[in-house]
């Protein structure tokens, strides 16, 4: 009889093609001197053979067929389904660092660690000026923070004990459990340590539109479900709806100022209020990239993106006031 594993790496994904397969390769080249590790592959409904890359790369299949298909079904399918007491959760369009799992398995010699992540950054930062921008999304203070993505460590005891991730949530339901991790007294860390090299293969206007728009819905749907404990992410989302109803104001008042005077020169006032707050944004993530360029497409991005999460905040809101339940926002072609 085979020794049970020290980590289960549970990936999800759903239509990722040669992406899931990079992503498994990755898993195999993993450094754990003394230690096993077991893989399992979560596919939701996939239409382009993902089960059976995964199958010939060694993973244990589990198919899913759910009639709303989230992240969180698959994580929760699979970490049920996981033998080792830690799981790695890992998303289908990464490719997982060899020395990270190991790494985050001597942080959790603390007892009170439930959670462990490491840095993020994009595979093709450069395909697209919206990659470019978004590589920078990624980053995360060092140490203790207030929640993890999709990618990460998890101590199976408390993902048992906390019911694991709600599977009614369309996106954001790696920070809603880590809301009610943190809330049981557990700590999660982010490591200066590589993680996973990320593809969000977002290439077109309409991609990183849907993208935000899910964010947005995200950021309203755990805002709620926190309302009434500590107010996790309510800040956040009730900013977003502010900063947005400032940028359409000034956009309006411009346009309205000039017709209204048959000028140009509140257009270009505001123009050039636009331009500050971009100048002012990049050069507060200064520290997120050397690129001047980057950082500028980074400041246009930070005020350009609050529109379309306003919009899933909104759906999400209008959704919830007629008792339906939105389906999972894909942004992702198939490959």
């Amino acid at each position: 009889m085979s020794a049970a594993p020290d980590v289960s790496v549970v990936v999800i994904g759903r239509n990722e093609g040669e992406r899931l397969v990079r992503c498994l390769q990755s898993i195999a080249a993993l450094r754990l001197p003394g230690r096993r590790a077991e893989l399992l592959y979560v596919d939701s409904a996939s239409g382009d053979g993902s089960p059976e890359r995964a199958a010939a790369a060694g993973a244990r299949v589990l198919r899913l067929q759910p009639e709303h298909p989230t992240a969180a079904l698959g994580r929760n399918a699979g970490w049920r389904a996981a033998a080792a007491p830690f799981v790695m959760f890992v998303d289908g369009d990464t490719v997982l660092h060899p020395d990270f799992v190991q790494r985050a398995l001597d942080a959790m010699a603390d007892g009170r660690v439930a959670a462990v992540a490491g840095l993020v950054s994009e595979v093709r930062p450069y395909c697209s000026v919206y990659t470019r921008v978004l590589d920078l999304d990624w980053w995360q203070p060092i140490g203790p923070v207030d929640f993890c993505g999709g990618n990460a460590l998890m101590r199976r005891s408390v993902l048992a004990a906390l019911g694991g991730f709600d599977e009614t949530l369309i996106a954001g339901e790696e920070p809603e459990l880590c809301g009610r991790i943190r809330a049981a007294g557990h700590l999660i860390l982010h490591l200066d340590q590589p993680m996973v090299a990320h593809d969000l293969a977002v290439t077109r206007w309409s991609q990183y539109w849907k993208r935000a728009v899910r964010s947005g819905h995200a950021f309203a749907q755990v805002a709620e479900r926190f309302r009434e404990t500590d107010g996790f992410w309510h800040r956040e989302a009730r900013a977003n709806v502010v900063h947005t109803s400032i940028l359409l104001g000034l956009v309006a008042a411009g346009v309205g100022g000039s017709l209204l005077l048959r000028s140009p020169v509140p257009v270009l006032a505001v123009l050039a209020v636009l331009l500050a707050l971009v100048l002012r944004t990049a050069w507060r993530a200064r520290r997120k990239s050397p690129s001047t360029v980057t950082l500028l497409l980074y400041g246009v991005h930070a005020h350009l993106q609050q529109l379309p999460i306003t919009v899933g905040q909104i759906l999400f809101h209008r959704d919830r006031r007629r008792g339906q339940r939105r389906r999972l926002i894909e942004y992702k072609p198939w490959k």
